[in-house]
């Protein structure tokens, strides 16, 4: 028959087929390249420094290019043609393969002739360790930088020329950028650093108590004294002395008050026998009013044994009553422009114990308690803020609680004096005040005579240097007496203190005292002086050992007032 039979027909047609899918296969073995690229290229690892690399040199690439162009362009700018369009990202199309390789990553490998030729799949780099590739990209950094601070333009202009359409950018803070250095510290965490040294890494810490810091001090000791009774006849004793001092400052945030305070106590261990306490307690109170005004008020109280050189002397006793001394003062303060005004109400009241008599008794001195009532207006006015001057008026009156004494006399006075002085404040380097004066007390019983002198009163702080305190402090003060036809006399007394930060933890403490009492009505006088000087050593911030000498004595023109102690003491300090 004319036609093939259907087996053949179909088996013609699968051979066709076959040659069909090798011959295709054949093409594609003839192109191997664009697909042999995504497997030897894009295939492993690639550090970002390499890719920053890649860009940066494009970039360059790029700007020569421009450069080029646009003064080629410069003079053909008339008949130039119309510029080829550029892709917005690099390798959006196909690059021709007659185009030249740049050197990328991404740069397709070279094309054989040889379809068939065995090439082996290149092996990828090892990957550097990181102090190897920590130091390279270092390296590229610096290099990109330099490029960026050369081919960076000098204004807007510039860039819009010489920038091209749709280039990547770089990121923002790649300018910026500061090189590492390999050999820097770690930086320390804030609570790790130093502290601020302290001013005295000694001073007392306190105890906080409500809205109170409270700074007690505890000084434990031996007194060795020549005079033990400070008294015409003393005789020499060990002495076991124990001091409890305290210091109360409020912590409130307007107004302020402190406290201060002390208690000495002293027993015989051998020798003479003396049993003795003495202490004082003073507190003031700052409080601000409205209207620019001030008001302070203080108020103390005190009790010790009488001094050796009062005027008084009772003879055939044990031992110097008790003195009990409470006062209070009230000051009003307003400040006008450069004026200072001041007006002061205080109140002192004296007590004086019975006295012991060694013949066995006691002799009663309430003849000689009193009270005083004063009245100070001061004015000043501010040259300076350094310097103020100022003038005081004073008023007041003396009572006894006796009206008439156990001799028969009125001894009520009263009191008035005009002082004239400064204030000064230099901040840490000098301040206080100082007055000079005339003081009068007129006694109601015409058979006395008045008590009148001169009055000289100061309390001044210097520090010449860091480190370094003198204080001068100077009070005249009218004594009265309950001996007939005597009507008192006047007490000048000043102190010279000095204190030296030897170390921080050394501290050195001197004193000069001098005292003139001027009998009224004779030709009587005392002279007292007295030295001290001390030194403390802290172990650390709550003990330390402390240790001072001290002399005192006292001349007279009267019989049976003079004396002579000189004394030494050995402790130990605490504080919390």
């Amino acid at each position: 028959m004319s036609g093939a039979p259907p087996e053949k027909k179909r088996r013609r047609y699968g051979k066709a087929v076959c040659a069909l899918l090798l011959a295709t296969s054949v093409f594609a073995l003839l192109r191997p390249a664009q697909p042999y690229a995504q497997v030897t290229e894009l295939r492993g690892e690639i550090s970002e420094s390499a890719i920053l690399d890649d860009q940066q040199r494009k970039t360059r690439q790029l700007s020569i290019a421009q450069d080029q162009t646009a003064q080629a362009g410069a003079t053909t700018q008339s008949t130039a043609p119309t510029p080829t369009y550029q892709p917005a990202s690099p390798g959006a199309v196909r690059d021709d393969d007659a185009a030249p390789a740049t050197g990328s990553i991404f740069d397709p490998p070279e094309a054989t002739n040889d379809p068939f030729a065995d090439a082996p799949v290149p092996v990828p780099p090892r990957r550097p360790s990181s102090t190897t590739q920590g130091a390279a990209d270092q390296d590229e950094a610096a290099e990109t930088q330099a490029a960026t601070a050369t081919t960076a333009p000098t204004d807007d202009e510039d860039t819009a020329e010489t920038d091209p359409i749709n280039s990547r950018a770089v990121t923002i803070d790649s300018a910026d950028r500061q090189q590492l250095d390999p050999g820097a510290e770690r930086a320390e965490a804030i609570e790790g650093r130093d502290r601020r040294a302290e001013d005295d890494p000694f001073a007392a810490t306190g105890i906080k108590l409500g809205s109170f810091v409270i700074r007690p001090t505890l000084e434990q000791g031996l007194t060795a004294s020549s005079n033990a009774d400070s008294s015409t006849e003393g005789k020499p004793a060990l002495l076991s002395e124990t001091a409890l001092r305290f210091n109360a400052v409020s912590d409130w945030r307007e107004n302020s008050a402190v406290i201060d305070g002390y208690g000495i106590f002293l027993k015989t261990i051998s020798g003479d026998e003396v049993q003795e306490a003495r202490g004082r307690v003073d507190g003031t109170l700052n409080v601000d009013l409205d209207n620019d005004l001030r008001a302070i008020a203080r108020l103390g109280y005190e009790a010790a044994p009488e001094s050796a050189s009062s005027p008084v002397v009772i003879e055939g006793t044990v031992e110097q009553p008790v003195r009990q001394t409470i006062d209070g003062s009230l000051a009003v303060e307003k400040d006008a422009g450069k004026m200072r005004f001041a007006l002061t109400g205080a109140v002192e009241h004296d007590i004086y114990g019975d006295a012991k008599l060694s013949t066995g008794g006691t002799l009663s001195q309430k003849d000689r308690d009193s009270t005083l009532y004063s009245a100070i207006l001061r004015t000043g006015y501010e040259i300076s803020p350094a310097i103020t001057p100022f003038t005081e008026v004073e008023i007041g009156r003396r009572v006894y609680d006796l009206r008439v004494d156990s001799n028969g006399f009125e001894r009520s006075s009263t009191r008035l004096g005009v002082r004239a002085g400064a204030e000064l404040d230099l901040g840490e380097k000098l301040a206080g005040e100082f007055s000079a004066g005339w003081l009068r007390e007129a006694i109601d019983d015409d058979r006395l005579p008045a008590i009148s002198g001169a009055t000289v009163n100061a309390d001044l702080r210097w520090s010449p240097e860091r480190g370094t305190t003198i204080g001068l402090t100077g009070e005249t003060i009218v004594e009265g007496t309950t001996t007939a036809d005597e009507s008192g006399d006047i007490l000048y007394s000043g102190l010279l203190t000095g204190e030296r930060e030897i170390r921080a933890n050394l501290i050195g403490n001197a004193a000069l005292g001098v005292g003139w009492r001027d009998y009224v009505g004779s030709d009587g006088h005392d002279l007292i002086l007295s030295a001290e000087a001390g030194l403390t050593w802290w172990l650390n911030r709550y003990a330390g050992l402390t240790t001072r000498a001290r002399t005192e004595k006292q001349t007279s023109n009267i019989e049976g007032r003079d004396y002579t102690a000189h004394s030494i003491f050995v402790g130990v300090t605490l504080q919390p």
